[in-house]
């Protein structure tokens, strides 16, 4: 489903209350909520918004359970660490459990955390049935998604839920979830906007079925839902 909203800020303020609806209906039927969030800066404002008034207020935060998509392996302190940015934008900021946050562990080596990091899901989830709650993914201007970076091997991993690997452009280590555990969460909502991202939003939506050149598109909830909650800018290709 496409939610197309006129600015990145009326795009936060939308997926915060969706968010928050999907916590507080999911709850009503469960004792826990598993929700991967992202890194990156598009998320900035809406943990923001999730951080105060008035959804700090409506979600039960201990019933919480945290999970990241991917990290850099860089050490918790720098700053292009996803965990660090999104406790220190959201989860320093409520009152959450601090043993159901569940950080990728960089101070162990990329193998060894994907291992790590695996072991704790499978005390959550099951080989079959949903995973997660909620995934809350990005997507970089050329098409990637969590680590799953244009025409790297990783995207066509089949059996590990978490893996690691030297990405060359970057010059660094990646950890990553990879499609067949996101593809088994109950709900999947990317966050995408900005004029920089509208080709491609249009060729993951609309193109020809390319996952090596668009990572994204292998992003498909078997059993689940599916949302695209995107400005004006990012659309313009799927407008026109």
């Amino acid at each position: 489903m496409l939610h197309i909203y006129k600015t990145p800020d009326e795009v936060s303020h939308a997926l915060a209350e969706w968010i928050t609806s999907n916590i507080e209906t999911t709850l009503q039927k469960q004792e826990r909520f598993t929700w991967v969030v992202t890194g990156g800066n598009s998320p900035k404002q809406l943990y923001e918004l999730l951080a105060a008034p008035p959804y700090r207020d409506r979600i039960d935060w201990s019933k919480l359970h945290i999970f990241w998509g991917d990290e850099r392996a860089v050490p918790y302190a720098d700053s292009r660490n996803n965990a660090k940015m999104t406790v220190e934008h959201l989860l320093d900021k409520v009152p959450v459990v601090r043993e159901q946050v569940h950080i990728m562990d960089t101070s162990l080596s990329p193998e060894d955390s994907a291992k790590a990091y695996e072991a704790i899901l499978h005390q959550y989830f099951n080989n079959e049935g949903f995973s997660f709650d909620l995934v809350l993914n990005g997507m970089g201007d050329d098409g990637h998604t969590l680590s799953l970076f244009p025409h790297t091997p990783v995207i066509h991993e089949q059996k590990a839920w978490v893996t690691s690997f030297y990405l060359d452009a970057q010059q660094m280590y990646r950890i990553t979830l990879t499609a067949p555990i996101v593809n088994r969460a109950s709900k999947v909502a990317f966050l995408t906007f900005g004029a920089n991202k509208a080709n491609a939003l249009y060729e993951v939506l609309k193109g020809e079925p390319n996952i090596d050149q668009y990572p994204s598109q292998i992003i498909q909830p078997l059993s689940g839902q599916l949302h695209w909650f995107v400005d004006e800018a990012a659309a313009s290709k799927l407008k026109s």
